[in-house]
C-alpha cells in the first residue's frame, strides 16, 4: 500500500529595506513598497492594509526607538497566501529605560492598535539585536 502525499508548492518572496531615521522615511517606504507589492500581484485591499501596517510599524520605530531599524516584507504562497511585516529597531529612544510618554495622546497612541485590527496575527520579539514588532496578514 502507498501513502499519498498532497504536496504544497511554497514560494517565498522578501524584500528589505533600511529605514533612515527622518520623519521622511515613512511616506519614502511607503512609496517604495507600493512597487514591491504591485510587483507581487497583490489584491488592492490587501496592499493597503498591508501599507498602513507597515506606516504604524515604521513611524514606531522612527519617533520613538533607536537607530539602526529595518523594515523586511515577506509573501508565502503556501496555501495561505501569508504576507509578513516585520520592523526591527535597536530599542526605546529613552535613555533611562522608561517608555517614552507622547506630549499629546490624542493625535498618538493608536497605531499599534490598527496593527492589531488589520492583522492576523501579531507580535513583538525582543532580542540580542532589537527589538522587532511583526504583522501577518492573509490574502482572502
Amino acid at each position: 500500500m502507498t501513502a499519498q502525499l498532497d504536496t504544497v508548492v511554497r514560494e517565498v518572496a522578501e524584500h528589505v529595506c533600511p529605514l533612515p531615521h527622518i520623519p521622511e522615511a515613512v511616506s519614502a517606504v511607503r512609496r517604495r513598497v507600493r512597487t514591491v507589492l504591485a510587483d507581487w500581484n497583490l489584491a488592492p485591499d490587501l496592499a493597503e492594509d498591508v501599507l498602513l501596517v507597515i506606516s504604524e510599524l515604521t513611524t514606531n520605530a522612527v519617533v520613538h526607538a533607536l537607530p539602526p531599524a529595518v523594515l523586511r516584507l515577506s509573501r508565502v504562497v503556501d496555501g495561505r497566501n501569508a504576507l509578513r511585516v516585520e520592523v526591527t529597531d535597536a530599542g526605546p529612544a529613552a535613555a533611562d529605560g522608561r517608555p517614552v510618554v507622547e506630549p499629546c495622546t490624542g493625535e498618538h497612541g493608536r497605531g499599534l492598535g490598527i496593527v492589531t485590527a488589520l492583522a492576523a496575527e501579531c507580535g513583538t520579539r525582543v532580542h540580542a539585536g532589537g527589538i522587532t514588532r511583526w504583522a501577518e496578514l492573509f490574502a482572502a
